[in-house]
C-alpha cells in the first residue's frame, strides 16, 4: 500500500503526477468518512496534484491547530468555496486582486458528501465567518461511477478544476496544466469501470454498479 495516495503500490498514482504550482493555496478539509471508506476519493487526488495544498481530517476545525494558523495568518486572505446568495461569483468577476491587497488567496474546500458537509460547517464557527466564493456555468459533473444529487454538484477534484479555470480567466491565478486534474479523474474512473465490468463477468455485485442504475421514479 502506498500511504501517500492510499492505493496498492501496483496502482500507485504518485509517480505519474507532477504537482501543479499555483498562486492560490488550497486547503482540503476531509471528513473522516471519506478517508476511511471512500477509496476513490477525489480530495486526496486533488491534494496530490497541487503543489501548494494541504489536507486535514476532521469534522469541526475550530480547535485544529494547522487550520487555525492558516486562518489567522495576516499574510493570508482565507475564503471558503461554498455556493450561496452571499458567495462571490468568480465567473462574474466578483473577486478582485485589490480585495486581498497583497495577501495570498487561501481557498478552503470541504471534502465530503453534501449530507456530511453541512455538519462540518455547522460545527466550525471559524469557517462560517469566512467570505464565500463560488463559480457559475461550470461543466456538469463528469462522474460516471457515482450519481450526483443535483446537476450542479461536483466532486472536489472537479470543483477545484472549475475554480482554477475561473481564477485563471479573472487574472487571479495561472492554471498551467488544466488537463492533469481531469486526466487523473478519468483514469481513476476508468480503473473503477474496469473492475465493475470484471466483477459483472464473475457474477460479483459491485456497489458502484448499483449506483449507476437509473433511480426509481419520484426519488430525489
Amino acid at each position: 500500500m502506498c500511504y501517500r495516495c492510499y492505493w496498492p503500490t501496483s496502482l500507485c498514482w504518485c509517480g505519474s503526477i507532477t504537482p501543479i504550482r499555483t498562486r492560490t493555496k488550497f486547503v482540503i478539509l476531509m471528513h473522516p468518512y471519506e478517508f476511511k471508506r471512500i477509496k476513490a476519493n477525489t480530495g486526496r487526488l486533488t491534494h496530490l496534484c497541487l503543489a501548494d495544498s494541504e489536507l486535514h481530517l476532521g469534522i469541526g476545525f475550530d480547535e485544529h491547530e494547522a487550520v487555525q494558523a492558516l486562518l489567522n495568518d495576516p499574510k493570508n486572505f482565507p475564503v471558503l468555496l461554498y455556493p450561496g446568495r452571499e458567495a462571490r461569483d468568480l465567473s462574474r468577476g466578483e473577486l478582485h486582486a485589490n480585495d486581498f491587497a497583497g495577501r495570498r488567496l487561501v481557498v478552503f474546500l470541504l471534502d465530503a458528501t453534501w449530507r456530511l458537509v453541512r455538519p462540518m460547517l455547522r460545527t466550525s464557527l471559524s469557517l462560517q465567518r469566512l467570505p464565500r466564493i463560488m463559480f457559475s456555468n461550470a461543466t456538469p459533473s463528469r462522474y460516471v461511477i457515482k450519481r450526483q444529487p443535483k446537476p450542479g454538484c461536483l466532486s472536489t477534484l472537479e470543483a477545484t478544476h472549475e475554480l482554477l479555470v475561473a481564477l485563471d480567466r479573472s487574472g487571479l491565478d495561472h492554471y498551467a496544466q488544466p488537463e492533469q486534474l481531469l486526466s487523473v479523474f478519468h483514469r481513476m474512473q476508468d480503473y473503477q469501470l474496469h473492475w465493475i465490468a470484471e466483477n459483472k463477468r464473475r457474477g460479483v455485485k459491485s456497489r458502484y454498479a448499483r449506483r449507476l442504475q437509473p433511480e426509481a421514479p419520484g426519488r430525489a
